[in-house]
């Protein structure tokens, strides 16, 4: 059961093992939040690199002790202070070896942070047809989606059944052995209405509205199966190489799932579909039950759907070693 909305600092999960930073701390790790330790911007705000020790964690010079994440949560996008409270609260009841976790927090005026472990390899967005990054085998394409499915899949079934309001590839985040792990910035109850969301899951939404659940536009509430839509845009873009939208390919190409979804239910045309940097590291009978997957997440009947536990279970008859 979720623990009462926390009206104070003071009321954030006094048990649990998360650390109140003070500005001046992060400051410190971050070198003033420095440019050259930026590590990514986005809706809700900007993500810099610091340095703590790993047994105090206090701050400490960069390259020494433990690598952090401090995420700067941006002040006009933000929910009422209460909510924050009770968010960071529902965030810190999640351990789990595929979720990225939350070491700490921090309060200062209108200033709210966020202290995640670091994650070296960054997103699984920045392979995606990215020229800068050697792309990925098949074997860890499969490894990463099954680290992925294996998060996503603990969240369903945990005691308080949650979803993730904002799963897609720039939120499955690879460490420096390229086990994969999910950015959960934003949960709610299965089963939730838009409208009893915060503001901040709302532009969530409606910026990554290529990825969420037809059924989610149409009546508005967030449902698990609605994550297994997510998973399954997610699969096409590590089979395909491919980000789900991209206005610079050709007409009729731009909205990958629109433009795969014939493919994947032919065994023949399927290939049509695969990154071509995979070709010679799969089996055409593995590179279809892959494909035939990611079209039954994809299926616009959410009862059609596989759940996060079927879907763990086909992925982990696909694994092979890594090569």
């Amino acid at each position: 059961m979720m623990p009462p909305t926390p009206t104070s600092e003071g009321e954030i999960l006094h048990c649990s093992n998360l650390k109140s930073f003070s500005l001046s701390e992060l400051k410190a790790a971050t070198r003033n939040f420095h440019r050259n330790n930026l590590l990514g911007e986005g809706d809700f705000g900007s993500v810099f690199k610091g340095w703590i020790d790993e047994s105090s964690l206090v701050a400490a010079k960069p390259g020494t002790g433990v690598v952090i994440a401090v995420k700067i949560l941006n002040q006009d996008g933000l929910e009422g202070h209460s909510e924050w409270l009770a968010e960071v609260n529902y965030l810190a009841q999640f351990s789990h070896s595929h979720l990225v976790r939350l070491i700490g927090y921090c309060l200062k005026d209108k200033d709210r942070l966020l202290v995640y472990e670091y994650m070296p390899r960054g997103s699984l967005e920045n392979y995606l047809g990215s020229a800068h990054f050697q792309p990925l085998s098949w074997s860890l394409r499969l490894k990463i989606a099954l680290d992925a499915a294996k998060g996503l899949a603990f969240l369903h079934i945990a005691e308080t059944k949650v979803v993730c309001l904002d799963f897609k590839a720039s939120n499955v985040l690879l460490d420096s052995n390229y086990n994969a792990k999910l950015s959960v910035s934003v949960l709610a109850k299965d089963g939730i209405s838009y409208d009893q969301t915060n503001a901040n899951a709302a532009r969530e939404f409606r910026h990554a509205s290529r990825n969420i659940a037809p059924e989610f536009i149409l009546t508005g509430h967030l449902t698990a199966r609605g994550n297994v839509y997510s998973f399954g845009v997610f699969l096409l873009e590590m089979l395909s190489g491919k980000r789900v939208f991209d206005n610079y390919r050709p007409t009729g190409q731009r909205n990958l799932v629109e433009w795969a979804k014939p493919y994947l239910a032919n065994k023949c045309e399927v290939l049509q579909v695969l990154d071509t940097h995979l070709e010679g590291q799969y089996s055409v009978e593995d590179a279809y039950k892959l494909a035939t997957l990611t079209l039954q997440c994809i299926s616009e009947l959410p009862k059609s759907r596989p759940n996060m536990d079927e879907v763990v279970a086909l992925l982990e008859q696909l694994q092979a070693p890594i090569c």
